[in-house]
């Protein structure tokens, strides 16, 4: 999963100099998540976080990798982890 995110946003979020990390899907509250993980070189703003959002939800609503799920979340890894 993490591999397909990756490939389709990888390029499109470089300039904000982020990537991602992780990408997988769970479960809560009956709903399923797709969650995209980002990580970066130096520490990630909610600024940035929300820049690489708009892309991200832009390219991931053409491909066909949400068609199973209700959610998508976005968000950073801590530093540290």
């Amino acid at each position: 999963m993490k591999e397909k995110v990756s490939n389709l946003v990888n390029e499109s979020i470089n300039e904000l100099n982020v990537f991602v990390d992780d990408a997988f899907i769970s479960e809560e509250e009956g709903k399923k998540i797709f969650n995209i993980v980002l990580d970066s070189d130096e520490v990630i703003d909610l600024n940035k976080v929300t820049e690489a959002s708009r892309i991200i939800n832009k390219i991931m609503d053409n491909s066909s990798l949400l068609n199973d799920t209700d959610e998508l979340d976005i968000y950073s890894k801590e530093k540290g982890e």
